[in-house]
């Protein structure tokens, strides 16, 4: 945080710049005390000091020079000029704008001072507008406000730097080291945010760190695990460390709304948009791309949410998201977004287009990266009535040489899905019958690392079945489809290899009548979830695909979520909010068995930490693979050691329950043998207490609940 000023150090900091603020109303310049600057977060609890605050001192003022030196007429026109100028970059902050007059001409000075309410909101605005030019004569000069004073207290002789010891930062990559092997998760319930391990072993959830109001809307980690991504009406923030959660980076974009990081977690995108103040304009849309290690703005983008609302999923006030997509890999080498008949790649080291142009691609309504390589597929629908056919094209980046394609007829909608490690591609087709009066589906797989990418198509048995869910193994070679009707449809598993691995499509099985809606594959393939979600209410069948057997059936009752963690162990099911009931998750093995269950009211988030792509070579891999018995043995004995543990504490449990009922019985009979002589008067003197010495009387009792009498007239004949 900058060093605060005092008023003799601005006076005399102007004074070594050349500039008179004798003019200056200081009654109206806000000072911050030198405590807390005056200055409390938006986001920040009564009771949590910590949150995201806005900077203090001067550090984010700039002083903007080379202005036109104007009359006290035209002041205000020229503030309003300029504060149009800076108030697009960042938020200026009440009486966060000062512009000196001369107090003998009542003429400007030629400069002004902007106060924004970040530092990253300031440096912005010097990075954007220095060297702007106003007019022919008029070209701005910004600097901020710390650095004009420091480089006046520049020493007239050199002396050389004073060396600094090397100071390790904190190593972000310490719960990778758990001696226990644990993955961890964060959730967010209510106010409150929590990260915690999971100790399957233990049978529960261990706190690593508890914070309430850490986020304004949603948490999110990056896709290596590295960063926990918070939002704020001020920007993002990103948090890491062993176990204290310390804030690395602040993003400052006022009133964000949505982000996302590229898979190398290098660069991070925010999203805002805010009411037009004109009712003929549209919802205007501003897209930041910062470097997450130094928080730098390195491109930004701006315009109406119609520019940013083409084809895909739609985000808030109809924008797509993500806008730009990324290419598969670590380098975050290429970018891309969607645009009006054009698909527009950007690379990395400067942020501009590839060959300082979009690719043309008139109605293109689609396309996909691949997770692993610089190769996108794009779909385009049918154009003229048919005349042109649609087509899924293969363009590799950064030549854009189209690498294969598939033209497709009589189309009415198209899906693309990429195989976890980019061998794979497969398009699923919606196709109009011949009497156009109905549709049924097909699917189209690309081969992408075989030669010449051969192309094969596959049509169900019955392909008039509806397809409700597809999805690919990870890393594997197999895929599986929920088809026909709801409630129970039927799921087929297929692979792409068919005898001695040839090339081509087989189908593996098909599970008839199943109480299933979507697939989740374990991450490490293998093993898949049958479930039944929404109105299903939960039903979940764990499934062995090498083995072709189902492991468990069971439910979690309006389960809304189901999360694997990253290494295929445990899976998550999660009732969220949406419901008002039952709120919560389980935790369960990758074969079914619930291992334990936590209630949380209101909740809304559960999210496991991803673990980055492990150092291990493929050939090691398999080595270990083949010789896991002698790895387990480790493993198996501290299993053994837990479950004596459990088991231990299990009893101690059961005996403790026992001595309680014990201690209970024990004072029930002190007190019945205290109360034996009262008992004794209440039987007329009777003493026994068993039960047997007892004799039964029946005893019959007559009473009369009412009597009425009523004078009947009876006629005589």
């Amino acid at each position: 945080m900058a060093e605060v000023m005092s008023m003799e150090d601005i006076r005399a900091t102007a004074g070594r710049l050349g500039i008179d603020l004798s003019a200056v109303d200081w009654s109206s310049v806000h000072l911050p005390p030198a405590d807390d600057f005056g200055i409390q977060s938006d986001d920040e609890d009564i009771n949590n000091a910590d949150a995201l605050e806005f900077e203090g001192g001067f550090g984010n003022i700039i002083v903007v020079d080379n202005l036109p030196v104007v009359s006290k007429e035209k002041f205000e026109k020229l503030e309003g000029v300029v504060r149009k100028i800076y108030g697009q970059i960042g938020v200026i902050k009440e009486d966060g704008f000062l512009m000196p007059v001369d107090p003998n001409t009542q003429k400007t000075l030629g400069y002004c001072f902007i106060e924004y309410n970040t530092l990253q909101e300031a440096e912005l605005a010097k990075e954007k507008t220095n060297g702007y030019k106003l007019d022919r004569s008029h070209i701005f000069g910004v600097n901020m406000f710390d650095e004009v004073d420091r480089f006046t207290r520049v020493p007239d002789e050199w002396a050389p730097p004073e060396t600094k010891s090397y100071s390790p930062g904190e190593n972000l990559q310490h719960w990778l080291t758990d001696e226990k092997a644990r993955d961890q998760f964060v959730i967010r319930a209510g106010p409150v945010t929590e990260v915690l391990w999971n100790d399957a072993r233990q049978l529960k959830a261990d706190p690593v760190y508890k914070r309430d109001y850490w986020t304004e809307s949603f948490i999110q980690w990056s896709p290596l695990g590295t960063y926990l991504a918070t939002v704020h009406r001020q920007g993002a923030a990103v948090w890491g460390g062993a176990s204290t959660f310390n804030r690395l980076m602040r993003y400052a974009h006022p009133q964000v709304k949505l982000i996302d990081f590229s898979p190398g977690e290098r660069f991070l995108v925010t999203y805002s948009s805010h009411e037009p103040t004109n009712p003929l304009d549209t919802h205007r849309v501003v897209l930041n791309i910062f470097d997450v290690r130094t928080g730098k703005v390195m491109r930004d983008f701006k315009g109406s949410a119609d520019d940013f609302a083409i084809g895909g999923t739609g985000g808030s006030s109809g924008v797509t998201w993500p806008v730009f997509r990324w290419c598969g890999g670590k380098d975050d080498k290429y970018f891309a977004r969607l645009g009006k008949n054009v698909i527009s790649v950007y690379e990395t080291e400067t942020f501009t287009l590839i060959d300082k142009k979009s690719i043309k691609v008139e109605n293109v309504i689609d396309f996909i990266w691949s997770p692993t390589d610089p190769i996108f597929a794009r779909f385009v629908p049918e154009i003229g009535g048919g005349n042109q056919p649609a087509r899924v094209s293969l363009i590799q980046i950064p030549g854009k040489e189209e690498l294969g394609k598939k033209e497709l007829y009589s189309v009415s909608d198209c899906k693309m899905y990429w195989q976890s490690s980019g061998e794979y591609l497969a398009v699923k087709v919606e196709k109009y019958t011949k009497t156009k009066k109905s549709t049924y589906t097909g699917f189209v797989f690309f081969r992408i690392k075989e030669r010449d990418i051969p192309i094969e198509d596959l049509e169900l048995e019955n392909k008039n079945d509806k397809i409700i869910a597809f999805a690919w193994e990870p890393k594997g070679h197999r895929f599986a489809i929920i088809h026909g009707d709801n409630p129970r449809p039927d799921i087929s598993i297929y692979s792409m290899r068919s005898g001695n691995n040839i090339g081509r499509v087989s189908k593996l099985t098909t599970l008839k009548g199943k109480q299933a809606n979507a697939l989740f594959w374990s991450p490490g393939g293998c093993y898949i979830i049958f479930a039944g979600l929404k109105n299903l209410n939960g039903q979940l069948e764990f499934y062995n695909v090498d083995e072709l057997e189902t492991m468990s059936t069971t439910e979690h009752f309006m389960a809304t979520d189901i999360e694997w963690d990253p290494t295929g162990r445990y899976v998550a099911t999660v009732v969220t909010s949406v419901h008002e009931m039952e709120n919560g998750f389980n935790i369960w093995s990758f074969s079914g068995k619930l291992l334990y269950r936590i209630s949380k009211d209101h909740f809304f988030q559960f999210l496991w930490r991803p673990r980055p792509p492990s150092f291990l070579s493929p050939e090691k891999e398999e080595e270990i693979a083949k010789n896991l018995k002698k790895y387990s043995k480790k493993y198996e004995a501290e299993d053994q050691d837990v479950s004596m543990l459990l088991s231990e504490q299990d009893r101690e449990k059961r005996k403790t329950l026992k001595d309680e009922w014990e201690m209970w019985v024990g004072r029930w009979k002190q007190w019945h043998e205290e109360e034996k002589l009262e008992r004794q008067e209440l039987r007329d003197g009777e003493a026994s207490d068993e039960e047997e010495e007892y004799e039964a009387k029946e005893v019959e009792a007559e009473e009369f609940l009412e009597v009425t009498e009523e004078v009947l007239d009876i006629e005589q004949d």
